[in-house]
């Protein structure tokens, strides 16, 4: 039987065991709440197999804050009201933060584009999309 080593870099470590925020939905990439960031893009964490995390940087709703301070995301989506269940919010935020990463300035279409991939059953999506377009134009380096 031959083991495969496979080192991946999560929150900014090696190696990190403690990581819950990331939701397991449907299992099949439709509803977006295992979102993570991969290499600096958003994926469906239920279709990447262990081999393909060999050597990628992620990132998870747990590295998106600096310790107690929130990313002004998550600040943005409490002020709005974003937040329901919480269920569909770790990966809202995980794409919310891809499309902010590479555009700093979306429209409205740009933004529900992004979200489209994130199944919310709770908000409606209006307060999701105005939590986003408050934070345009802010620092996304964190």
């Amino acid at each position: 039987m031959k083991f495969v080593l496979i080192r991946t870099i999560i929150n900014g470590r090696q190696y990190d065991l403690e990581v819950t925020g990331t939701k397991r939905g449907c299992e099949i990439g439709e509803c977006g709440a295992c979102t993570v960031l991969m290499n600096g893009q958003a994926v469906n964490s239920c279709l990447v197999l262990a081999p393909q995390i060999d050597n990628q940087e992620i990132l998870t709703i747990e590295g998106l804050a600096d310790g107690e301070k929130l990313h002004p995301l998550q600040e943005s989506f409490l002020d709005h009201d974003a937040v329901h269940c919480g269920f569909c919010t770790p990966g809202m935020l995980m794409s919310a933060k891809d499309l902010l990463d590479h555009t700093p300035d979306p429209s409205e279409h740009e933004i529900r584009t992004a979200i489209s991939g994130n199944l919310c059953r709770c908000s409606g999506y209006q307060q999701i999309v105005d939590a986003i377009k408050e934070v345009e134009g802010v620092s996304r380096e964190q």
